[in-house]
């Protein structure tokens, strides 16, 4: 490579960016597989969950985030530095609220996190992070969103997607799933199980409730009212481990 990959903002002579592509790599070395759905009324995020010591508490442990009271994310990569963009991102749908009076859309915020990361491309200062982000959302014109950004500045809506070491396998699985579907159909509880029987197939294994993070906008209320709950939020052990029940008696 003779050199090309010691600068950032350097193209080597195929015209690659070795540093951006490191990065991408970053992604893949975390071994955590995540994906996101999108279904008639709900969006979900699933990913992964290895504590890694058996002295550090485990609710302290997650890749699952919420950045705004109605868009969430899953962060798969370097923790360290999904943390960092989880503050970034969060500081961005707050001033948007504040100086629009409604809250950031995800298209919006997957724009400018797309934007932020392609300027990390082309200044030295700064390193691209080791994290794709995958954004969800119901949003009231559009309905339910899902979006992905990667360290390049490349971002895109999808209809399911994946990130981390088993992202292929994964979209091809969900690509079969979803043939010719503009969505995954069904209440949100079979859209939750299809992001489950897709994880543990492409991984070969069999999920345990701990083992598991699951977030979810359009999902059920839990205010007591009716319909859906635009809200983002994370279920909880207890509701995983009944998607899981219903997930073995169906087998």
């Amino acid at each position: 490579m003779s050199g090309y990959d010691r600068h950032i903002t350097i193209f080597s002579d195929q015209g690659r960016l070795y540093q951006v592509e490191y990065a991408f790599k970053a992604i893949t070395a975390a071994n955590i597989t995540s994906i996101g759905l999108r279904g008639k009324n709900c969006a979900v995020v699933l990913s992964q969950k290895k504590v890694a010591d058996k002295l550090i508490d485990p609710s302290s442990v997650t890749h699952i985030f919420r950045l705004s009271p109605s868009v969430g994310c899953v962060m798969t990569g370097s923790i360290a530095d999904a943390r960092a963009y989880v503050d970034r991102a969060r500081g961005e749908a707050a001033e948007f609220r504040y100086k629009y009076g409604y809250e950031m859309p995800c298209d919006v915020l997957a724009k400018r996190l797309a934007n932020i990361n392609q300027v990390y491309t082309q200044r030295a200062y700064m390193r691209p992070l080791g994290v794709a982000i995958t954004l969800v959302s119901v949003d009231s014109e559009n309905g339910p969103q899902l979006y992905k950004c990667d360290p390049a500045g490349y971002y895109a809506g999808y209809k399911a997607t994946s990130a981390g070491p088993k992202q292929q396998e994964a979209l091809n699985h969900m690509e079969k799933k979803l043939k010719n579907k503009d969505y995954a159909e069904g209440s949100w509880e079979e859209v939750v199980e299809l992001g489950i029987t897709a994880l543990s197939s492409v991984l070969s294994v069999d999920f345990k409730k701990h083992e598991l993070e699951i977030g979810i906008t359009g999902g059920p209320r839990t205010d007591g009212k009716e319909g859906t709950d635009p809200n983002f939020r994370a279920l909880t052990e207890e509701e995983i481990d009944e998607r899981l029940q219903a997930i073995s008696e169906k087998d």
